[in-house]
């Protein structure tokens, strides 16, 4: 290498510096956009955002007394029905995949499959949901049977998260446990899950987070724009906070396509930053409690 000219490649310092540069300017050129978003919607919800805004129910003739309550209850039901369907499904099929099926042809085909459907379009699922839930099942467009289709929406992102986040854990943590004369559900349970808490947690909720902001699936399974009550029963009408800001930029009158339906997107982006930061401070602290 000592034989090689320096002058070989003239230009490779240069390159390298101007690729740098342009992909902070990548990076910078992208926060200014978001943050000149944030703050168009911020000055279109001044003034409109506030407590009643939260407490009330939607209004189709008065802009000033329309609120978010049935869309805000809506999205937590959803949000917590989904989170109850799809962690034990996805870390349960995660954990199959990784320590107790063996390397055969159809793993392979499983795997890839779920690699394929974690790309699949939302709108994809909601079809599906309409087609197994709503009608086939005859769940009708309730509470329960959009929870199932935004379940099928995360499900493959929830098993690839808790799939990463346990091959994560170094081999030598199994080995001496099997060396103790633990079983193989003893080292699972004792020692590979808590090891791989921290990256499933943080997947399942950036799973969630996507789909607290869904509209395409709920649509398709025909969820309602205007509700003027929370729902009480598995099987009542609902909707949720895209649903409604949707409603809202379709409206005529320029206070609800503007002002009230800005207030419900900062509403909507308050919930998702609740939900990530929630995802990284589990994380931290998760984190620490292990000891390797």
């Amino acid at each position: 290498m000592s034989n090689l000219p320096r002058n070989g490649r003239p230009y490779a310092k240069l390159a390298s510096q101007l690729f740098a540069y342009a992909c902070a300017a990548c990076a910078f050129s992208s926060v200014a956009i978001l943050g000149l978003l944030m703050w168009q919607m911020l000055s279109f919800a001044w003034g409109w955002l506030d407590w009643q805004f939260l407490t009330n129910f939607d209004s189709q003739l008065s802009p000033h007394k329309a609120g978010v309550k049935a869309a805000l209850v809506g999205s937590l039901y959803l949000i917590g029905l989904t989170t109850l369907f799809a962690v034990p499904i996805g870390v349960g099929a995660a954990v199959y995949l990784e320590e107790y099926a063996q390397r055969s042809r159809w793993r392979g085909i499983v795997q890839t499959n779920i690699a394929n459907l974690a790309g699949v379009p939302s709108i994809v699922y909601g079809i599906l949901g309409l087609g197994l839930f709503v009608r086939g099942m005859q769940m009708g467009a309730g509470v329960l049977a959009g929870a199932l289709t935004l379940t099928l929406v995360v499900l493959p992102i929830v098993i690839l998260a808790s799939q990463e986040a346990l091959r994560a854990v170094p081999n030598t943590i199994r080995q001496a446990s099997y060396a103790l004369g633990a079983t193989r559900w003893q080292t699972v349970w004792h020692q590979l899950l808590p090891a791989a808490l921290p990256g499933i947690m943080t997947g399942v909720i950036l799973a969630l987070s996507r789909a607290l902001g869904e509209a395409a699936p709920l649509v398709a399974i025909g969820a309602a724009g205007f509700v003027m009550f929370t729902p009480q029963g598995l099987n009542d009408s609902f909707t949720a906070l895209p649903l409604q800001i949707y409603n809202w930029t379709e409206n005529a009158n320029d206070d609800f396509r503007i002002h009230v339906a800005a207030a419900g997107i900062i509403v909507l982006l308050a919930l998702l930053i609740c939900l990530n930061a929630t995802a990284v401070y589990l994380r931290y602290r998760f984190s620490k409690r292990i000891h390797w």
